[in-house]
């Protein structure tokens, strides 16, 4: 009598447990081809070390000018060559091997971070010169970052792409979840220019991991025509299609608005928390720790037609949750915080990145991306530069509540105005 419920019972733990090893290969089916991991692991590596020097840099310039608008000033030099030189690097993405590109603007990375170290180390680094570096990165980033997007796809088959995607942006948040946090450490018991240095040695493992790859010859776009005409084309392209232009323009509202918090974090650690470096770490790495989880999800996700519906939600969870973070004086809450703003952040620019790589013909993908780095670094120098003179005059807890009303505005719009957004599959 008892035979069939234990059967039935044996083939329901058989049942979850094919299930369970379903999700899990499901959530890192790009980590199946070997190109793809080379890139993973190697970026990695290389990302935690980006965070440190991020992270330590942010408070090195509070430190040095004791100022929330100096803040912004780094960030806008970082950003400002994103306007200057974003459109070009996409077409140079579409002309050159990508794989080449990216060896050569990491290995500027890897001297700029030297060089700040260097400067750090003897004692005679000024705050200019860390806006002068700021700048330098930014043009190296202007073209790392279309050929870095566009890459994926030479990586991984078209049905592993958004699963791709996503695990893209864990990386990018592990490395944001553990760089700040060891950056705050190594700050406060090494000193900021360790943290340079170890960022500068860390450029070693992404540039070893894109020598190991072993990449099929894909056409490129022809260079005989004018440099202008070919950036037309892609512009062309996004006006044409809705669902992309919806999501770029979007994506250039949370550059603007949604991420002067970042900029403002050295500060808001200080006087918002009675806190320092390593409060500033945690902050940074809450963030990332939220950012990460979204990744998680939506890589787990990414074989589902959900999308649109994932798009929607974190184009409101994202300011609602921003708003919350300005009226919290409580670390710990702060930190639940910031992972709730990371997480919906990650939804929302993860899907939607995916969502324009797979509406976007293969001959025009480094230009369209080259649009979409645009909107986001683009419009990140002005928004941080608009949070730093902001937060000056009103304050920062002000500064991010305008801003998260603001993006709430700009969310109400893409729902009334594009619903298709949210129908995507």
């Amino acid at each position: 009598m008892s035979k069939f419920p234990l059967q039935s019972s044996h083939l329901t733990i058989e049942a979850q447990r094919e299930r369970i090893k379903f999700r899990f290969g499901g959530t890192f089916a790009a980590l199946r081809h070997p190109n793809y991991r080379w890139w993973f692991f190697g970026q990695l590596i290389s990302l935690v070390g980006t965070w440190m020097q991020s992270t330590a840099q942010g408070f090195f310039v509070y430190e040095l000018t004791s100022s929330p608008a100096y803040l912004g000033y780094v960030g806008f030099a970082a950003g400002l060559p994103t306007w200057l030189f974003t459109l070009y690097g996409g077409l140079v993405a579409d002309r050159m091997p990508r794989r080449t590109l990216l060896i050569l603007t990491q290995s500027s990375m890897m001297l700029l971070a030297s060089i700040l170290a260097y400067l750090t180390f003897t004692g005679s680094v000024r705050a200019w010169h860390i806006v002068l570096l700021a700048l330098l990165l930014g043009t190296a980033n202007a073209f790392d970052a279309p050929a870095r997007l566009a890459f994926v796809m030479e990586l991984v088959p078209r049905e592993d792409l958004t699963n791709a995607v996503a695990l893209n942006s864990t990386m990018f948040n592990a490395a944001t979840a553990v760089g700040p946090a060891v950056a705050g450490i190594a700050y406060a018991t090494l000193g900021p220019a360790w943290c340079f240095t170890i960022n500068a040695l860390s450029f070693i493992a992404v540039i070893f991991a894109l020598t190991q790859m072993h990449l099929k010859v894909l056409p490129r776009t022809s260079s005989r025509g004018r440099a202008i005409d070919d950036i037309r084309q892609g512009f062309h392209f996004v006006r044409s299609d809705l669902i992309v232009r919806t999501l770029i323009l979007y994506l250039a509202a949370v550059s603007f608005l949604g991420m002067g918090f970042v900029t403002l974090m050295p500060a808001w650690a200080v006087k918002v928390l009675g806190g320092g470096a390593t409060t500033n770490g945690w902050l940074q790495s809450a963030r990332g720790i939220g950012a990460l989880l979204g990744a998680l999800l939506t890589a787990s996700l990414a074989r589902r037609d959900l999308r649109g519906k994932l798009i929607t939600i974190g184009t409101f969870a994202f300011p609602l949750a921003l708003f919350g973070f300005a009226l919290i004086r409580w670390l710990p809450l702060s930190l639940a915080a910031l992972v709730v703003i990371g997480l919906s952040l990650m939804i929302y620019m993860n899907n939607s990145n995916s969502m324009v790589q797979t509406q976007t013909p293969d001959e025009l993908r480094g230009r369209v991306l080259s649009i979409y780095s645009l909107a986001f670094f683009g419009l990140m120098p002005l928004g941080s530069l608009f949070a730093g003179e902001l937060a000056a005059r009103v304050g920062e807890p002000q500064t991010v509540m305008i801003a998260a009303l603001l993006l709430g505005i700009c969310s109400g719009v893409v729902w009334f105005k594009a619903p298709q957004v949210r129908r995507l599959g």
